[in-house]
């Protein structure tokens, strides 16, 4: 399993150094900066999984430091402060930190609050991959957005009116399965819709000139008698 890295903010260098032995110790990977401008500049450049920050820092302080970090990231922030003052802790909070602990505190507190947090970013994580799954259906080069009508081959936009998008996506959600024309229409057209099946084999025929025929690809599949199937390759 790959280490989680943990980025530590902290001028002061016998705390940052008892940290890195600790952290270390827990099997994290962990990385150092003892100034505002050096932490920033880290933060914003390197991929960590979670920072301790410290309020107090020379160049720039740890409220500045977490109200940019949180203009582009929602890595897991834990404030360090030697200061018992609540309206420190609002300030750090209200600009995005995620915990916040008092100067001096117990290491074991500390690594409770940081699994916790690490737990919580990968769950959320997991949920955000798993919505992104949800809304983007996938056919070899093919990529069907559901969220905003986007259909795209190889990453070039295809122009597919909105009825025509409907089709395809219910063909790709059936992947694999023989759809009969009757079953099209109640499910795309509407249990309502009294027209002629044919309507089906017309839309197929403008999705195959736009897909299948401009990029060589057999996509949509005939079964004859019976109606028509996205099968995998």
């Amino acid at each position: 399993m790959e280490k989680k890295k943990i980025l530590i903010i902290e001028d002061e260098k016998k705390i940052a150094r008892f940290l890195e032995l600790e952290l270390d110790y827990e099997g994290y990977e962990v990385e150092i900066a003892y100034d505002g401008r050096e932490g920033l500049d880290k933060a914003m450049n390197q991929t960590a999984d979670l920072i301790v920050l410290d309020l107090m820092l020379p160049g720039l302080s740890g409220i500045e430091i977490c109200r940019r970090i949180r203009h582009s990231s929602d890595v897991p922030i834990i404030m360090l402060t030697a200061k018992d003052d609540v309206s420190d802790k609002v300030t750090g909070l209200d600009v995005g930190a995620d915990d916040y602990m008092t100067k001096p505190f117990a290491i074991e507190e500390l690594l409770a609050r940081i699994r916790v947090l690490l737990k919580r970013k990968n769950r959320e994580d997991m949920n955000n991959s798993e919505n992104n799954n949800k809304n983007v259906l996938t056919y070899g080069k093919l990529k069907l957005f559901k969220d905003n009508y986007r259909v795209e081959y190889n990453d070039e936009l295809v122009d597919l009116t909105k009825k025509e998008f409907e089709l395809l996506e219910y063909l790709m959600i059936n992947k694999n399965i023989v759809l009969s024309r009757e079953k099209i229409l109640e499910n795309v057209w509407g249990y309502d819709y009294f027209g002629e099946t044919n309507l089906i084999d017309v839309y197929i025929r403008y999705i195959r000139g736009k897909i299948d025929q401009k990029y060589d690809i057999e996509l949509i599949k005939t079964v004859r008698g019976v109606g028509y199937i996205i099968r995998d390759h």
